[in-house]
C-alpha cells in the first residue's frame, strides 16, 4: 500500500474557530482554546494518521496588526505556516463580514503552491439567507478550491474537511510516527494548558500578558504505585497589579486555574498530576527578544 500525506495550514482572523478546528480533526485538544482573542502565539502542528495517509496541521495565530515584539513574532508565524503547506484553510466566521485583516491575509497566499479550501465556521449562529452572502462575499475575493460550511462546535461539516484533506493528499513518506498526535514537545503541550486555563478564568485586560514556564516534570510512582506526573510551573505576568489579580484572595483564583488545569492534563496524559503554580512578574516581557525566547514563543 501505497503511503499519502500532506501538510496543512490553517489561517484565518482571531476568534474564528482555528485552534477548535484542529483538535476536532485530530480528535485530541492539542491547541489552547478560549474566548479570548490571540490564544494561540506560536505554530502548533497536530498529526493524524487514517490508514495510509497522515496529515499534518499547522495552526497558527489569529491575523492582526503587529504591536509589539511578541505579536511581530505571531505574524511572522502566519507567513511561515503559509509558505510549506500543501493545502490551506481559510476558517471564517458565518457571523461577520470579510475585514481588512483577511483580505490582507489572502492576497498574501501564493496561489501556485497550496489548494485552499474556505470554512466558514459558526454557521449554527446565521441563517441560510445570512451564510450564502457570507459564501459570495469571500469568493468574490479568492478562487477557492472547495468551500464548505461547518459547525466546529457540533461537529458539523468536519468530515466533508477531512474527506477533502484525504483526497487531495499526495503520494510520499509519512513524516511523523504513525501513533504520533503532536509534533509539540511535552514541556510546551503542559505550559499551552495552563495558559488557556488562566486566559479563561482571568479578567479580559490581563491574559495578553501572561506567559507559562514550566520549571520540572517529573514522573514516577506514588507509595500506591500509581504513575504520578509531577509539575512545577510559572505563571509570568507584567505588572505587580496583574500578579494580584492571577493570585486572587487568599490564593482562590491560582487554586482554581490549577484545579481545571490538572484534570485537562491528567485527560490528556492519562495519568495522575500534581501540580504547582507559582506567580512572577516580567515587566514588559512581550518586548524582550529574550524572555519571548525562553517561553518558546519566538518564530525564528
Amino acid at each position: 500500500m501505497s503511503q499519502k500525506s500532506a501538510f496543512v495550514t490553517i489561517i484565518g482572523r482571531a476568534n474564528t474557530g482555528k485552534s477548535s478546528l484542529l483538535n476536532a480533526l485530530v480528535g485530541e485538544k492539542i491547541a489552547a482554546v478560549s474566548a479570548k482573542p490571540q490564544t494561540t502565539r506560536t505554530k502548533i502542528t497536530g498529526v493524524l494518521t487514517s490508514g495510509d495517509t497522515q496529515i499534518a496541521f499547522i495552526d497558527t495565530p489569529g491575523m492582526h496588526k503587529a504591536k509589539t515584539k511578541l505579536s511581530e513574532h505571531m505574524v511572522s508565524a502566519i507567513n511561515d505556516g503559509m509558505s510549506g503547506a500543501d493545502i490551506i484553510i481559510f476558517v471564517t466566521d458565518a457571523s461577520k463580514s470579510v475585514n481588512d485583516n483577511e483580505i490582507n491575509l489572502l492576497s498574501g497566499i501564493d496561489r501556485r503552491s497550496a489548494k485552499v479550501m474556505l470554512c466558514i465556521n459558526k454557521i449554527d449562529l446565521v441563517d441560510k439567507k445570512t451564510l450564502a452572502s457570507r459564501i459570495a462575499e469571500y469568493s468574490s475575493l479568492y478562487d477557492f478550491a472547495e468551500v464548505v460550511p461547518v459547525s466546529v462546535h457540533f461537529k458539523d461539516g468536519i468530515d466533508i474537511v477531512m474527506e477533502f484533506l484525504k483526497n487531495n493528499a499526495q503520494e510520499g513518506p509519512h513524516y511523523f510516527p504513525d501513533d504520533k498526535i503532536t509534533d509539540q514537545p511535552e514541556k510546551a503541550l503542559i505550559a499551552e494548558k495552563i495558559r488557556e486555563k488562566a486566559l479563561r478564568c482571568l479578567d479580559d485586560e490581563i491574559p495578553h500578558g501572561i506567559a507559562v514556564g514550566i520549571e520540572s516534570v517529573d514522573e514516577h510512582d506514588n507509595r500506591r504505585g500509581e504513575a504520578v506526573m509531577d509539575i512545577d510551573a510559572v505563571i509570568y505576568c507584567e505588572r505587580d497589579s496583574h500578579k494580584g489579580i492571577i493570585i486572587g484572595k487568599n490564593g482562590s483564583m491560582l487554586k482554581r486555574i490549577g484545579q481545571a488545569a490538572r484534570k485537562d492534563l491528567e485527560d490528556f496524559f492519562r495519568i495522575k498530576v500534581g501540580l504547582k503554580c507559582w506567580v512572577k512578574v516580567k515587566e514588559d516581557w512581550r518586548n524582550k527578544e529574550g524572555l519571548i525566547k525562553n517561553f518558546g514563543l519566538s518564530s525564528k
